[in-house]
């Protein structure tokens, strides 16, 4: 056998492992199908078909960096194919290349006006940049090559649930579904906008489309047990997170909402079981520890509740609402520091939360920094003028300062909002007793004893 006859038999070993990962790749077996291209790439590195193909195996594993670079290669010897440019814009797209994946979307376009998913991709792209007006006219361009594209239709829906357009996101998706009743997860994404849309009943109608389609999603089963939840449906909402249990035993979230379902049911001790499972199987889970926190504060065992809400604070939770509860469970427990650390997370995660504030306002009237309470008290009517507990608060600081007026003025606006309550005439009668009493200091610590009553 001479030279020549030897490199063409290592092509032809290279061309028959080419076919061989091609039909592992049909099969579903993703790795060894990669195994062979790369077998087959390292006796000849010039095809850049397999090295789109490469890529295509690595995008199926997620594994989108790499896919990146192997589709780099094959760009790099056949420049001008459409295929490869769009691949390539979508996996720009995926990791956040946005300008590179509109470049090569773009030059795709250049190439082949008439090359319909370098449009429709596009919409995705732009709908990641926020660009909604061009993810639609890109829409529209795809529309005049193809107007029955699945994904086109798919996709522009994406773009008016994020725009919170829940009714127009339903007719693209339900189009989509016309046109590609096999298209993944489909019913669950229609469910999913009538859910927001407020429409519940239209909502579990699809999840059960979704379920009967594909019975094991574990993503639809926890959705529909969160839906089933917001309908009160417990034993319905149950089953669904055992059943994701019986798929995935080490579903964390799965075991969180058990907790909670059976913390409704009034079992705490079964509830914390739950809960402690969660953190178990996944130790950054959030929200597991707060809940054994408040059973433990309810208790009165500060002890287990400082060394949970610790644990809680830990990860930062990024929901002010959460961090505002935490502070006032600090500040149940008397631990001032602590409310103000979440506080102001809060605040920074969200500038205009009243609660955020008036807690900040408790925190300071604690510490007898009377006008930082007030200003912060003040702040919170800014956002909401009738707020009843700011005006309350703010009228017992005024009290404790001796700006009587004032404090009368507070005390008949929440009358005017709230109507009168014990609350209120008892500070009333404290102005009044303070206006003919010279001990101040007195009236003014009778009034500090109940600022932080029912806070």
């Amino acid at each position: 056998m001479d030279f020549d006859d030897m490199i063409f038999h290592s092509y032809d070993d290279a061309e028959h492992k080419a076919h061989r990962a091609y039909e592992l790749y049909e099969d579903g077996d993703i790795a060894q199908a990669l195994l062979e291209l790369e077998n087959a790439i390292a006796i000849n590195p010039s095809n850049g078909t397999w090295h789109f193909n490469k890529a295509l195996a690595l995008d199926s594993m997620n594994r989108f960096e790499e896919a990146i670079e192997e589709y780099n290669t094959a760009l790099e010897l056949n420049p001008s194919d459409v295929e490869i440019l769009n691949s390539l814009a979508v996996d720009y797209t995926r990791t956040g290349f946005y300008d590179k994946a509109i470049e090569l979307f773009d030059e795709a376009q250049q190439i082949d006006p008439m090359f319909e998913p370098c449009y429709c991709n596009r919409i995705i792209t732009y709908t990641e940049m926020e660009k909604h007006d061009l993810a639609e006219q890109m829409f529209y361009l795809a529309q005049q090559i193809d107007p029955d594209c699945p994904i086109c239709y798919y996709n522009i829906g994406n773009s008016l649930f994020i725009r919170r357009q829940y009714k127009k996101a339903i007719s693209c998706w339900q189009k989509t579904a016309e046109l590609e009743s096999t298209h993944p997860q489909i019913n669950f994404r229609i469910a999913q906008a009538y859910w927001a849309d407020g429409n519940i009943e239209k909502a579990k109608e699809y999840f059960l489309k979704e379920l009967r389609n594909n019975p094991g999603d574990v993503d639809v089963i926890g959705e529909f047990g969160l839906l089933l939840l917001e309908m009160n449906e417990l034993d319905s909402a149950k089953e669904k997170f055992n059943r994701i249990l019986e798929f995935e035993p080490d579903n964390a979230t799965a075991s969180f909402y058990l907790g909670e379902i059976t913390l409704n049911d009034g079992d705490t001790e079964k509830a914390i079981q739950f809960y402690k499972e969660a953190v178990q199987k996944d130790n950054n889970i959030q929200g597991a520890r707060l809940r054994i926190a408040q059973i433990a504060l309810a208790e009165s065992n500060y002890e287990n509740a400082l060394y949970y809400l610790g644990h809680e604070l830990q990860f930062k939770p990024q929901n002010p609402d959460v961090l505002v509860a935490m502070a006032s469970m600090y500040l149940e427990m008397g631990q001032i520091d602590e409310a103000g650390r979440c506080l102001l997370m809060a605040t920074d995660l969200d500038y205009a939360h009243p609660y955020a504030h008036y807690y900040l306002g408790i925190c300071c009237a604690i510490k007898e920094r009377y006008e930082d309470a007030a200003e912060f008290f003040l702040h919170v009517l800014d956002c909401d003028n009738n707020n009843p507990d700011a005006l309350l608060a703010l009228a017992k600081v005024y009290t404790i300062t001796g700006r009587d007026e004032k404090a009368a003025q507070m005390i008949e606006q929440i009358k005017d909002a709230c109507g009168d309550s014990s609350a209120l005439k008892s500070l009333r009668q404290i102005i009044r007793n303070s206006r003919f009493n010279s001990k101040i200091k007195t009236v003014s610590d009778t009034v500090k004893s109940v600022l932080l009553k029912n806070t």
